[in-house]
This record gives C-alpha cells, structure tokens and sequence, in this order.
C-alpha cells in the first residue's frame, strides 16, 4: 500500500482512482463497508483503490488540552486500510489552514486535482470542509460536475437492533470497561500498540514480570485489569496474559500505563514492539494492604484470565470474517 502525506505529485500509481473519504478513526464495522465499496468499484474499473483520511485526528487540533479522543493510532489505521485491500493511503495533515479550505477547494485539490478520483465513495453523515458544507448534496453536485461517479453509503447497524455501527459507541464501550462490545462494533478487539520501556521491576519481585507500555494518544479505557491477548513484533501467533492499565494505587503512581505479564513467557522484551488486545475486564485497580496480598489478588486475577481467554466466545477471531 502506498502511504503519501501530500498530492502536489502523486505517482501514477495513486490516480484515476476509487476513494473512500473519512476520518475512519476505529475502522468500525460501518468503515469497513464504505472502504469495502471503494475497493470493489476499484476492482470493478480496474483502477486502484483509496482511502483519504486525515492526521492527526481533527479533535487534537480543536480541543487540545482534553483527554485522549482517538481510538486509532496512525500505524494501526493503515495496516486495517492495507488488511482491506486498500491501494493507496492519503493521510492529509489536518492543520489549522487545513481546517479553513472550503468544500470547493477541498474537491478541486484532492478528488480532480490530486487523486482524478472516477469514483468517490462515503458515510452516509459524511461532511468535510470548512463549516461543513461538502455534505451529499454538495458531492452530488460535484459528481454530475467533474464527471466522475459517487456512492453513499447508507447507515450500517447491528445485527438484531436499530444501532449504527460507531466510533461514539466504541468510545463508550471502552470506557465502561466492555472491550466485548467495543469489539462488536470494531469487528475485531480493540488493541494498543507500542514499545515495551524499562520499569520498576515490581512485577518480577512479586512473581509476575510485566512489559510495560506507554498508552500514548489513544483514548483511556477504564482503568483496571484485564484479561488480554499480545502478539510480538516479528511473530504472527496471539500469547496470552492478563494486565493492569491505569496508574498503579499500590505504588503512587500517577502516569497511566499498561503492564502486561505473559503467561507461560520468560525471554527480555525491552525495546520490542507488541500489539495488546483487551479481551475481558476482570476488576478496577485496587489499593492493598500489603505486597502479599497483592500478590494474592494477582494469582486469582491470573486464573480468571486463562480461564475466560480459553473460553471459545473469547476467541481471537470471534468478531472477524
């Protein structure tokens, strides 16, 4: 797949192309049907596929100083585009300019300029720029204008319910503690990504070494331990492992992390990257006594995990295909 940060001069390979356009944070099942249709024209045409998203996600750009928003990081997004069949990545920088370029600019410079899309292809609630304005009625318009082809794509829902498919329910669900249903709506569980650092070594003294992860700026589930499944940079298998995300009340601390102990696992993992899907939330993190009672509390956090993980409704692949 070809990741371009700008259009000025696109290679052939990125022209004449089908596009889905979104922000697509999650890549939801709802995502996945109009990045599918994309993909689909494309083949049907010939041509190559797109996706033109952008980055950061828009949130960062308008209220700073809150919480983490996003749901997808940037590297997780593209392998889920490139998991699709996706041709091509255009990952727009949103920047305050950005945020000004009205609808009409944004189709001249992007889909006729850039892309020479033949065909476009969004969301049903899909609107981009300034204030707005580029809504269906707008790209119909522009369609009939620039020739080429233009599909909407109508609301997704949950099997057995009058629910979209979302990224708002996704963040909700992950804040409750219910990866479950996040996942439901993902089509896959939810993952972070990142670099096990050096810590403080608690957990190999209490008997449960941990990798431990920055949780970066990805939007904070509710803090506890979780029943989860990693897999290591450089390996395709799924380990499994139970892990504390949240701030540690037993030790004072006030960054939040994810410390991960793997089952059954003994070799270094500094330095390594690791994909860490939350599969089950067990209870909140907890203040104890004593480091003997914590250790206590770990023995039946760990049971718990391994019993639910061997569980087939909790397969890895239970939400995919």
């Amino acid at each position: 797949m070809i990741v371009l940060r700008h259009l000025d001069h696109p290679p052939n390979a990125a022209t004449g192309v089908a596009v889905a356009l979104g922000n697509f944070d999650g890549v939801h099942r709802g995502h996945k049907v109009v990045i599918q249709t994309a993909v689909d024209a494309a083949r049907e045409m010939k041509a190559p596929s797109a996706v033109l998203t952008f980055e950061p996600h828009p949130r960062d750009l308008f209220s700073p100083g809150e919480d983490p928003y996003r749901i997808t990081p940037f590297r997780s997004k593209a392998a889920r585009f490139q998991d699709l069949g996706v041709d091509v990545m255009v990952a727009v920088p949103f920047t305050r300019a950005f945020s000004q370029m009205t609808a009409e600019q944004f189709v001249a410079k992007y889909l006729v300029g850039g892309l020479q899309a033949r065909q476009v292809v969004t969301g049903y609630d899909f609107a981009f720029g300034n204030k707005r304005r580029g809504d269906q009625a707008f790209l119909e318009a522009k369609a009939d204008e620039h020739g080429f082809g233009l599909t909407v794509v109508a609301p997704v829902t949950v099997e057995g319910s009058d629910d979209k498919f979302g990224s708002s329910h996704v963040r909700r669900h992950l804040r409750a503690g219910s990866p479950v249903q996040a996942a439901q709506h993902l089509g896959a569980w939810w993952e972070i990504l990142g670099r096990v650092r050096p810590g403080a070594s608690r957990g190999h003294d209490l008997g449960y070494p941990t990798a431990n992860l920055d949780l970066g700026n990805v939007l904070r589930p509710k803090f506890g331990i979780y029943a989860v499944r990693v897999r290591l940079e450089g390996e395709d298998q799924w380990r499994t492992g139970v892990a504390n995300l949240g701030i540690r009340p037993m030790f004072e601390g006030d960054v939040p992390l994810l410390e991960v102990h793997l089952f059954d696992f003994d070799r270094p993992l500094y330095g390594r990257h690791m994909c860490v899907a939350l599969v089950e939330y067990l209870r909140p993190e907890a203040k104890f006594e004593s480091t003997g009672a914590l250790s206590e509390a770990m023995d039946g956090d760990s049971a718990n995990a391994r019993r639910i993980l061997a569980d087939p409704a909790y397969a890895q692949d239970r939400f995919t295909g």
